[in-house]
């Protein structure tokens, strides 16, 4: 056999990286094979935005599925993770938008089919930028299923969803009260509106009574709506109004005579009770005119600028100058009774958090509820499962209470409406094939709507038209429905439950059986990331600065299901110490083993040998476990626990022994134990796993299609784990009186043991030379009682005790001295904090984290005093 290469001394992530991502690729290892018979595992990468840029929360949606995929893949699973990008409708106007206002050009001035052009140049130029991101986090994707959801394959999927629901009577055109953004000038769902609390004024204003001197006053939050008021409503059961019923009221400004209503839907409690109705502007009063057949009357327009209906003193003004100017010119005539403070929730666009306008207009809608009612049942029978399980309960609240859905958007990059309207008898025309003229009239003056689809419509059905929906294709034959989804809670609306109703519908099943809902990525101090405050870190810096498998280990190890993610760069640099700590124990590994023929011979395993081999074994066991049930936190500190704290701490140390007297066999469980190692880790940390294993004796071409491990009863030997505890407890209770006292770690020892029992006294004398090399003792002696006449520091371990004479190596009048000192500055140290926190002053005004840092000092400090004055008390005659 060829003698294997040693390792570099030092790791070099970024070389380590470019080098197995451009080699995975082109060994198309992830390239899933629709003949194969292996069990299949599918899922599909939430489209990140075309012109995207990788993003913390992004890391960590990626990171997750791709250690399920690659823990699948070498499981003997057949993987298919089908990668692709949004074509993200508004975040693509805003981003074209931005650079042509730079230049002092708007998209209209452009017109539809230039801005089209430029954007179609945008999305080849920057759409790669996101792709070679998610190959630079080591995502195992399958680059040969690359799918865009405005490519041409996907647009006819959209387009045979849109007609056959049109034709079902599952789409339809209606004038609507819907949220439009006046900056992104388009429409919005109601789950793309954010509502936020906001400190605003509420306002009183006189309403003449026609034919008195009486007024009736209603409060508003928006007097600049009141230009297009058609009524005042009271509620019927308000005694206050009574004498009002029947009257009319002159509308201020506007001098236009409006009725007073009843109206069972009016709030007596807010403000006066009386309420002005504006059809056109806000979501109540239009369902009241509605019933009331009041008049609509637009006073402001998409872009939130003041109509003409508004009249001459208001038109073109922004409707916050507006209500500026209304209220002036309400107060010169004496019809404001009184402002007060007032905060309430105000819907903001998801996009650039401008406050939206209810805007009255011709929109397309999606009939829902007759969707949802499948797609609750299969959540129900538990056909599709949330982990955690407590997100389906907010996944039914949303689907019970679902509103239909406005599809439609006032954009131009995306999927435009197959819809056509003929100029000559009004016919609405949708089909598959654009018509040439109006299939009523046969006119061929017709035109199609301008409006396009909302990015989420398309996303919806992204599971099956990925695979080459309405055609059926092997693919769609193999791998669907997939297996699982994570993401996001904060889309589970937008997208999860739109899914699984237009898979229910179009492609027959549901397009996942499992959903993993990943938290938010916050920072340390737990809170969110954003530009404003500073604490935004970005996952590219981090894998510059530490290596993409330290920033990979970090998100999987915080992943707890159901909680956000407190991101700290020490965290990082933490898991860099690990991958370096990884490499220096390859390295050992390495400079021992020349290639020989690994045999393991059951007669010539050692304790250490059966010790490590029973460990790895339960750790795959729990490993596996905790990969089946998505909790890749309690996986990822397993295998930190047992690589740093077992492998290298404990097992590295011992075989040392070992190795100098030449058994192979302890050899070869050395190297097959990092064998093990490297694949357990491969899904968490791709690279330097790769980098390592590549260099030892191996058949796959990679360790990423190399076989996981899996849990061997024979293997387990509890005998040798409680053993080696016991021989573990006895070393560090060696090593704690080291360095309590600071005896030089160098420095040679004896040690002395009591040991009551028979076989534990066997079990150390059979391991001694370890325990020798371990503690770095010239003399380990079993004594039954310690000699009187010399001066000792002891330790427990097991119920053995366990002491070092000091003679030559302490000068335990200078101990005794430093101690007494140490104990002294400490009780002084805790004196003075209990004081601190014993003030009620420092409680009242102290930031709580500088209280919380001030007791967990005082815990610190009081455990140090315990550990002082055992250590004194060590020192002693027997």
């Amino acid at each position: 056999m060829k003698e294997p290469l040693i390792l570099p001394k030092v790791y070099s992530p970024k070389e380590v990286e470019e080098k197995w991502i451009k080699f995975w690729e082109e060994k198309e290892l992830y390239v899933a094979d629709v003949n194969s018979e292996k069990p299949k595992f599918s899922m599909v990468l939430p489209p990140p935005n075309v012109t995207g840029s990788l993003h913390m929360g992004h890391a960590l949606c990626f990171t997750l599925p791709d250690i399920i995929a690659r823990w699948k893949r070498m499981q003997g699973f057949n993987v298919m993770w089908l990668p692709g990008t949004d074509h993200a409708s508004i975040a693509v106007h805003n981003v074209i938008e931005k650079e042509l206002s730079k230049k002092g050009i708007s998209r209209k001035d452009l017109g539809r089919e230039k801005f089209l052009k430029i954007a179609w140049e945008w999305k080849e130029k920057y759409g790669g930028i996101i792709v070679n991101q998610l190959k630079k986090l080591g995502a195992s994707l399958d680059w040969s299923r690359e799918r865009f959801t405005m490519d041409k394959g996907f647009t006819k999927a959209v387009r045979k969803v849109f007609v056959d629901l049109y034709k079902s009577n599952l789409i339809y055109r209606g004038y609507y009260l819907v949220n439009r953004c006046p900056r992104c000038e388009t429409v919005l769902s109601d789950i793309e509106v954010v509502h936020k609390e906001v400190k605003a004024k509420l306002y009183y204003i006189k309403y003449p009574i026609v034919d008195s001197d009486e007024f009736i006053v209603v409060a508003t939050t928006r007097p600049e709506t009141m230009l297009g008021d058609t009524a005042v409503a009271v509620h019927p059961d308000d005694k206050r109004y009574k004498k009002f019923r029947n009257k009319k009221a002159i509308l201020p400004l506007v001098e236009r005579i409006i009725p007073i209503i009843e109206d069972k839907k009016v709030d007596m409690e807010f403000g006066t009770g009386a309420v002005k109705v504006t059809p056109a502007h806000d979501p109540v009063d239009f369902e009241i005119g509605k019933r009331h057949n009041l008049e609509q009357v637009i006073v402001i327009d998409g872009r939130g600028r003041m109509t003409k209906e508004a009249g001459k003193e208001f038109e073109g003004l922004d409707r916050f100058e507006c209500r500026k100017k209304v209220i002036e010119k309400l107060r010169e005539k004496n019809l404001i009774q009184k402002i007060e403070d007032y905060t309430h929730n105000v819907g903001h666009c998801y996009r650039c958090d401008t406050i939206i306008e209810p805007h009255l207009s011709w929109q397309w809608f999606v009939k829902v509820k007759p969707l949802a009612e499948e797609a609750i049942k299969v959540v129900k029978k538990g056909r599709i499962k949330f982990i955690p399980p407590n997100w389906a309960k907010t996944y039914f609240e949303w689907m019970y209470n679902i509103h239909d859905w406005c599809i439609s958007r006032q954009l131009w990059w995306g999927h435009r409406i197959p819809a056509w309207y003929c100029s000559n008898c009004g016919e609405i025309i949708v089909e598959m094939e654009d018509p040439k003229s109006c299939s009523k009239c046969g006119s061929s003056e017709i035109h199609q709507d301008e409006d396009i689809l909302d990015t989420w419509f398309s996303s919806a059905l992204w599971p099956f038209a990925t695979m080459g929906w309405p055609e059926e294709t092997p693919d769609l034959k193999k791998f669907y429905p997939t297996d699982l989804l994570v993401t996001g809670f904060d889309i589970i609306f937008f997208w999860v439950a739109r899914m699984i109703m237009m898979g229910l519908k179009f492609a027959g099943d549901i397009p996942f059986r499992e959903v993993f809902i990943n938290g938010l990525v916050r920072d340390f101090k737990k809170q969110k990331m954003s530009k404003s405050k500073g604490n935004i870190i970005d996952p590219l810096e981090m894998i510059e600065k530490y290596g993409t498998d330290a920033l990979r280990f970090t998100l999987a190890a915080l992943a707890v299901p159901g909680m956000d993610i407190s991101l700290s760069e020490e965290r990082m640099a933490g898991y860099r110490a690990f991958a370096n700590k990884i490499w220096n124990a390859s390295r050992f590994v390495l400079m021992n083993y020349k290639g020989e023929e690994l045999e393991i011979k059951e007669e010539e395993l050692t304790f250490p040998d059966k010790w490590i081999r029973s460990r790895f074994n339960q750790i795959v066991k729990e490993i596996n476990q905790s990969l089946k049930e998505y909790k890749f936190y309690e996986a990822s500190e397993k295998i930190y626990h047992f690589i740093w704290h077992e492998f290298c701490d404990w097992y590295i140390e011992l075989v040392k022994l070992d190795l100098k007297r030449g058994n192979k066999t302890s050899l070869s469980v050395l190297v097959k134990t990092l064998d093990g190692i490297l694949r357990i880790l491969h899904p968490f940390m791709p690279f330097i796993t790769e980098e390592i294993w590549q260099k030892l004796p191996h058949k796959e071409i990679s360790i990423s299609i190399a076989s996981f491990p899996k849990y061997i009863p024979s293997l387990e030997n509890k005998d040798a784990e409680r053993k080696m505890e016991k021989i573990k407890k006895l070393i560090i209770a060696v090593r704690t009186l080291r360095a309590e006292h600071r005896i030089d770690p160098k420095k040679k020892i004896d040690v002395w043991i009591n040991i009551p029992q028979k076989k534990d006294r066997e079990l150390v004398e059979n391991n001694i030379e370890y325990i020798k090399i371990l503690t770095n003792a010239e003399k380990i002696e079993f004594k039954d009682l310690f000699p009187s006449e010399e001066r000792f520091i002891r330790n427990i371990a097991n119920n053995w005790e366990v002491a070092i004479p000091v003679k030559g190596i302490l000068d335990w009048k200078k101990e005794i001295s430093r101690i007494n000192k140490e104990i002294e500055k400490t009780e002084d140290e805790i004196s003075k904090l209990e004081m601190r926190l014993n003030n009620p002053q420092f409680i009242e005004k102290a930031p709580p984290e500088i209280v919380t840092q001030t007791e967990n000092r005082l815990s610190e400090l009081k455990e140090k005093l315990i550990k002082l004055k055992k250590s004194l008390s060590d020192i002693s005659i027997s």
